[in-house]
C-alpha cells in the first residue's frame, strides 16, 4: 500500500488501447517538479478504456469500453473508487450505447455522457449518490453524411460542457457538424437546441473554450485545421470566425489531428497531428480569439492522440499510441513554446491523461 507524502506529487490516469487481458487503465503518480509519472495501480478486464473522466469530490474515475454482444461490439461505462493510496476499486458497470470513444462529466458531476463513434450517436446516464452509474437516461441518434470517405454516417467524437453546465457541444466528425445541446441536470436529458457546420470534409473531433472570452476551438482531424468560433453562451450558438492549418506548410503527408488545449491564462492553444507526429503551438490573439502558429514539436512518438497540460501549465504530457510511451514536454509560460523534458512512461497504447483536480 502506498501513501503518496511527496507535496509534489498528485495523481493522474491514462487510458489505453487494451485487450481485457492486458492493464488498460493506470493509476499514477504525478511529480510536479520533474513532469515523471510512476504507476502506482493498474487495471485489466476492459476492452479498448480508452477515455477517462474524474470526479474529484466523490474521489471517483469513469471510464468506456466495450463488449461483444451477439457478434458486435455495444459500449459500456465503469466506475472506480480512487483510494488514498491511489488505487482504484471497481463500483459498477453499466450498458451505455455502443461502442464509444469518449466520456465527459457535467460540472456538477451528476450526468455522465458518452460518444459512439461507428454508432453514430450520444448517451447521458446518471450519477448516483454513491458514485455509481446509473441507467442510461437518453439516446441521440445523429443523421447525415459529408465529403470524405470516412464520412458516410455520423460519427460522434466528443462532448464538452460549457462553463455555465448549460450547453453540451457535440464535435460529429461524419457531419461536419458541432451539435449543441441543452443541459437539463435535473432530468438528465439532452435537448437538441442549435448546430453549426464546418468546412465540407473537415472532421471536426474535440473542441476547447477559451477560459475567459467567449470563443471555442474545434479541431478538425480529416482536413489538419483548427476552427475559431465565437460562442454566445448565453444564446448557446456559435459563429466561424478563422481555420487555420494545424501542419506547416512543406508537409506532404496526410493529415490526422486528435486534442486540443489551452493553456490557463488563455494565452496559447495546442493541438496534436498524427502522421506528422507534433503538437502545434498557437498565440491567441486577446481581442478577436484568432490564431498565429509559433511552433510544430515532436511529440517524440508516433500517433499521438490525447494529451495534456499539468495543473500548473509547466508541463504538457503526450499519449503517443504507437511508441508506447507517454512523453513529457516542458512548457515556457511567456512563449507558450515547449521542448523535450527528458522524462517519459512507458505502458501499452496510451490514448488518454486525466489528472486528480
Amino acid at each position: 500500500m502506498m501513501t503518496i507524502a511527496n507535496p509534489n506529487q498528485m495523481l493522474a490516469f491514462i487510458g489505453s488501447y487494451a485487450s481485457p487481458d492486458t492493464p488498460g487503465v493506470y493509476s499514477c503518480t504525478y511529480d510536479a517538479a520533474t513532469g515523471q509519472f510512476a504507476i502506482i495501480d493498474q487495471v485489466s478486464g476492459l476492452a479498448d478504456p480508452t477515455f477517462l473522466t474524474v470526479d474529484r469530490n466523490r474521489r471517483m474515475l469513469y471510464a468506456i469500453g466495450s463488449v461483444l454482444e451477439e457478434g458486435r461490439k455495444v459500449g459500456e461505462a465503469y466506475s472506480y473508487r480512487i483510494l488514498d493510496n491511489g488505487e482504484l476499486a471497481f463500483v459498477n458497470k453499466q450498458r451505455t450505447v455502443g461502442p464509444t470513444c469518449h466520456i465527459t462529466l457535467d460540472h456538477t458531476s451528476r450526468c455522465l455522457i458518452v460518444s459512439s463513434y461507428h454508432g453514430g450517436m450520444i448517451g447521458i446516464c446518471p450519477i448516483l449518490e454513491d458514485g455509481s452509474i446509473g441507467p442510461i437516461r437518453e439516446v441521440h441518434q445523429h443523421e447525415g453524411s459529408s465529403v470524405h470517405p470516412n464520412q458516410a454516417s455520423p460519427h460522434p467524437h466528443s462532448v464538452f460542457i460549457d462553463r455555465n453546465n448549460r450547453y453540451a457541444l457535440c464535435c460529429d466528425l461524419g457531419i461536419d457538424q458541432v451539435i449543441v445541446y441543452r443541459l437539463d441536470v435535473d432530468g438528465c436529458r439532452l435537448i437538441p437546441h442549435s448546430k453549426v457546420h464546418v468546412q465540407p470534409g473537415s472532421g471536426p473531433r474535440h473542441l476547447t473554450f477559451h477560459p475567459t472570452l467567449p470563443y471555442v476551438y474545434v479541431i478538425n482531424e480529416l482536413n489538419g485545421t483548427v476552427t475559431v468560433f465565437a460562442y454566445d453562451e448565453g444564446a448557446g450558438t456559435l459563429s466561424e470566425v478563422q481555420t487555420i492549418s494545424t501542419l506547416p506548410a512543406d508537409y506532404t503527408g496526410e493529415p490526422s489531428c486528435a486534442d486540443i488545449h489551452i493553456s490557463n491564462d488563455g494565452r496559447f492553444l495546442y493541438g496534436s497531428n498524427r502522421g506528422h507526429d507534433s503538437i502545434v503551438v498557437y498565440t491567441i490573439d486577446q481581442a478577436n480569439g484568432q490564431l498565429s502558429p509559433i511552433e510544430y514539436v515532436s511529440t517524440q512518438g508516433g500517433h499521438p492522440r490525447n494529451f495534456a497540460l499539468s495543473p500548473d501549465n509547466r508541463f504538457v504530457l503526450v499519449a503517443n499510441r504507437d511508441a508506447n510511451n507517454v512523453v513529457t514536454l516542458a512548457r515556457d509560460a511567456e512563449t507558450g513554446r515547449l521542448t523535450p523534458a527528458g522524462t517519459e512512461l512507458h505502458v501499452s497504447k496510451p490514448v488518454c491523461v486525466k489528472f486528480f483536480v
